[in-house]
């Protein structure tokens, strides 16, 4: 239990848990470090009615619940605040805490600060959208999933009309479809 204890609050990446009735009962250096509270402010407080953003309030509390009851998540992006009033974008793994006998006694949580890497994703968006050529994009199946400004205005399509379409299928010519579906193929 102590090598745990010490493995948790010194990992790099911001970790908490709570008890079964949702209180703060673990919290490491790296949460303190990236949300500003000590320890002794957060312990034994409930960590979604006094830390979690009101809109989000109910999401996270689906979360704890989930692990409160065994099912664990992964990859949920929620916003929380500084003890500052900063808003920070977290990407939490939620799993379920058992004591030796196997009873569910909390949750731990992982967390990952994604603000820079979602501020990035918006001005990447933001940079294709206002490009002065046409952009436009396809997955794997050759949908398109990405369609800017430009190749609107150029094309005559919206966004909302292409958008999940299949590029080669409903938006070239007939003449070009196997060209240009060999190229997608590479």
């Amino acid at each position: 239990e102590r090598e745990y204890s010490k493995l948790i609050d010194t990992a790099n990446a911001p970790i908490f848990g709570v008890d079964t009735q949702g209180a703060v009962n673990v919290w490491n250096k790296s949460a303190h470090k990236l949300v500003g509270y000590t320890p002794e402010e957060v312990m034994g407080k409930n960590l979604v009615r006094e830390f979690i953003t009101d809109e989000f309030k109910t999401a996270v509390q689906a979360v704890l619940d989930q692990a409160l009851h065994g099912d664990e998540t992964a990859n949920f992006e929620f916003p929380l605040m500084t003890k500052g009033g900063v808003r920070l974008d977290v990407l939490l793994n939620a799993t379920t805490r058992r004591d030796e006998q196997g009873n569910i006694i909390g949750m731990v949580g992982i967390g990952q600060d994604i603000t820079g890497r979602l501020a990035q994703e918006r001005e990447y968006t933001r940079l294709i959208d206002t490009a002065n050529a046409p952009i436009f994009g396809v997955d794997t199946q050759g949908c398109v999933n990405v369609w800017n400004k430009c190749a609107m205005r150029l094309i005559g399509y919206s966004t909302e009309e292409v958008m999940g379409h299949s590029l080669v299928q409903e938006f070239i010519t007939n003449d070009y479809q196997a060209s240009v579906q060999a190229v997608l193929d590479q």
